[in-house]
């Protein structure tokens, strides 16, 4: 059966926890017989953790799980509780005296939207892991997704909600390939096909998208704040990959982004993007990374579309049914 998200890719496992009143949550992507992975970090501000493991350089060369997050800096401790989970079911890099998982994560800035003191800790990202499972899941205000909010350049007053979002896509020779972000952007939501702002800077008085581009054209002075901001997110696919071929679709895959976000890559945001490859298949990798970045910008659309009105913010939803 196909869900049309990253579940699709054989061998991925998505878990979601939330706090809905501290609108704050995380996301497990567990890869339990590993994967190989690559990284690709654009924005100027980003929270991660064990992406210089992830250097084709490097020794380490599978990982068991990707963990995305809110809270800031401080949601990186909810990789640790994935970790937990992992090692509990003797998952791990074998290193003679105990199985270490391998668990990267990036996190998203929302504690200006829910309760600052509540943040994904130890336990939500143990309970994301253990929830985690294939099959169809809820998307919009879940997981890294819960507190995420876009069109922020021009002041989080007239931000809209975002989410999360996944999406899969098959290719040649059973290829699959799935996509999952959590859009937390400076600017604005753009629809790849039309260029249509789908969520972005609101002005409520006029009922208009004051549009991100021409506002930081027009304003050398701007009310956004430097690191609350990123999109961050994780492609699979079952492909065979090496970490240095994971690395440049990674890389592929900010096209994506590009595609949809409006400003994107700012001194604002952490952009990060994750690719694992699950499969034992080759394919060339411009092919690969054409398609991932494909999956991305569904994902990304869907995010937004999934996105549920909270605190008195608009979201994509709400001004559709104002506009009807």
């Amino acid at each position: 059966m196909k869900f049309e998200n990253i579940t699709d890719v054989p061998g991925i496992k998505v878990g979601n926890v939330e706090d809905i009143e501290a609108l704050t949550g995380c996301t497990s992507i567990l890869t339990e017989d590993g994967a190989s992975c690559g990284v690709d970090v654009r924005g100027s501000a980003p929270g991660t953790r064990e992406t210089d493991a992830l250097d084709p350089i490097n020794a380490i060369q599978e990982v068991h799980a990707i963990c995305l997050a809110g809270g800031s800096a401080y949601g990186l401790e909810a990789a640790s509780g994935v970790m937990s989970y992992l090692e509990e079911k003797n998952i791990g890099l074998h290193v003679g005296v105990a199985r270490i998982p391998i668990v990267p994560s990036a996190v998203i800035f929302d504690l200006d939207i829910g309760d600052p003191n509540v943040r994904p800790n130890f336990q939500m990202g143990y309970e994301s892991a253990k929830k985690a499972m294939v099959g169809d899941f809820p998307q919009g205000n879940v997981g890294a997704g819960c507190g995420a909010t876009v069109g922020k350049l021009a002041g989080t007053d007239k931000a809209m909600k975002s989410g999360l979002g996944s999406s899969s896509l098959e290719g040649v020779s059973d290829l699959i390939v799935g996509a999952i972000v959590s859009v937390n952007a400076v600017g604005d939501i753009k629809h790849p096909d039309t260029n249509t702002i789908l969520a972005g800077a609101w002005d409520s008085d006029a009922s208009v998208f004051i549009n991100c581009v021409e506002y930081i054209k027009q304003n050398l002075s701007l009310p956004a704040q430097a690191g609350t901001n990123t999109t961050i997110g994780v492609v699979a696919m079952n492909a065979k990959l090496t970490k240095a071929e994971a690395k440049k679709i990674a890389s592929l895959t900010q096209n994506a982004l590009a595609r949809t976000i409006f400003p994107v890559h700012t001194m604002f945001d952490g952009d990060t993007i994750f690719v694992l490859g699950t499969g034992t298949k080759e394919y060339p990798v411009d092919y690969l990374g054409t398609l991932a970045a494909e999956a991305m910008e569904k994902a990304i659309v869907k995010a937004v579309k999934a996105a549920e009105s909270i605190n008195h913010m608009e979201c994509y939803a709400s001004i559709q049914k104002n506009k009807g």
